[in-house]
């Protein structure tokens, strides 16, 4: 299936990409969840070339919602609206675990990831739900307030002014789309997170070329490990410094987005989480997003700048592997850059439409319960398929046990 036909199948799997592609990077999951079902039974791919058509999309979608998110102010503070202090923690081991996943779907059975999809998909998508119902709560008692402040003035002389409109008592600066994006990139940190993908990417390019299960091929496998972890290392360790001293100090303002607390024991959290996060990534064939997401909103950071670094981090996961697949020519072109235009366009337009929602509305918590829909629909495709299909193998008496690494590629 080389060529790109348009046909109902095309016009129906666009639909479902744009809408799939709009709430996806706005919740901050990417959408592989409900990319690769449609692909495959919409448009016809096989597994394999829907999982790697589906990082084109990702792609796609993040890139330009990142693209949006660069041009938009911090909605509290006079900072970036992506954290690159998380970012940095989180997209080293995203990444290593991206890599442990794509090993481990050659050993899984197909039963054993299914399973895996519907009870982790689940879990994180009503956690979500219950965070956005306590979220959407919290900003109607705050309307109310500022409602009443609104209404029911006092003036210096204790008269009682009625429905008196005020400013702000500081109110921000104006800032030219120049000013602003100049506030939210960081250079050296993103240097950074280049460097990391840089030296991923060259490593899986090296390995595509090696016998599987060889010295070399697991000398390389193992090398990623080193990189990964220090970087994560020096962030962790900064945190957990600045946490610390802070605490001394008596300052309690958060070092970043995050309102936790930087313990040792958080820290490790968040790295397991990580690479957990990419381990399904690898094993779906998403972007990690689907654990990123409501680990971010977990930890404390609003929806906005949770949704903003998140397809932040997803944007070079998904490239790396979009650059890896088109070496081993796992998709074809036509329908790549075609349904990669899709995700872009709706990656931007989706931005731009829930930040104008939640501008009107005054509730960030939209940002979540789309976070939540996404992943449970995600739960519902891709365990309906994946129970089909399961139960296909069983009639066709196919092997329904765990395979061998080695003997399997």
């Amino acid at each position: 299936m080389q060529e790109l036909e348009f046909s109902w199948r095309i016009v129906l799997a666009t639909v479902i990409g744009f809408l799939g592609s709009a709430c996806g990077t706005v919740g901050g999951v990417g959408g592989g969840g409900i990319f690769v079902p449609m692909l495959t039974l919409i448009v016809g791919f096989d597994t394999k070339s829907a999982a790697a058509l589906s990082k084109c999309m990702i792609m796609g979608a993040s890139a330009s919602s990142v693209w949006y998110n660069l041009r938009v102010l911090h909605p509290t503070k006079e900072v970036p609206i992506i954290d690159y202090d998380l970012a940095l923690l989180f997209q080293p081991m995203l990444m290593l675990g991206i890599t442990i996943g794509v090993a481990l779907s050659v050993i899984f059975p197909y039963w054993l990831i299914t399973v895996l999809i519907i009870f982790l998909f689940l879990g994180t998508s009503s956690r979500s739900f219950f965070k956005g119902i306590e979220m959407w709560k919290e900003e109607t008692v705050l309307k109310k307030e500022i409602a009443n402040r609104q209404e029911t003035v006092v003036n210096s002389r204790a008269e009682l002014l009625i429905d008196t409109q005020y400013e702000p008592l500081v109110p921000r600066e104006d800032k030219t789309q120049v000013q602003i994006l100049c506030l939210n990139l960081r250079w050296k940190r993103i240097l950074v997170l280049l460097f990391v993908w840089v030296y991923f990417l060259a490593l899986q390019i090296i390995k595509n070329d090696v016998a599987v299960c060889s010295a070399w091929y697991w000398v390389l496998f193992f090398l990623q490990f080193p990189i990964a972890l220090g970087v994560f290392g020096y962030e962790a360790v900064k945190l957990y410094r600045e946490h610390k001293k802070r605490k001394r100090t008596g300052n309690a303002e958060s070092i970043c987005e995050a309102s936790i607390e930087w313990t040792a024991m958080h820290i490790a959290f968040c790295s397991l989480c990580g690479i957990l996060g990419g381990t399904v990534g690898g094993l779906l064939g998403s972007g990690g997003g689907f654990i990123l997401g409501p680990l971010l909103l977990e930890i404390g950071v609003i929806p906005q700048v949770a949704s903003a670094t998140a397809t932040f981090v997803m944007t070079f996961s998904s490239s790396l592997s979009v650059v890896e697949f088109y070496l081993l020519k796992r998709f074809p072109i036509p329908y790549a850059l075609y349904l990669t235009s899709v995700s872009v366009l709706a990656g931007f337009w989706g931005q731009f439409f829930i930040r104008k929602l939640i501008t009107i509305l005054g509730r960030a918590s939209i940002i979540i319960f789309i976070l939540s829909g996404v992943i449970f629909l995600s739960a519902l495709t891709m365990g309906i398929i994946g129970i089909e299909t399961s139960i296909q193998m069983i009639r066709n008496h196919e092997f329904m046990g765990f395979l061998g690494f080695c003997s399997s590629q």
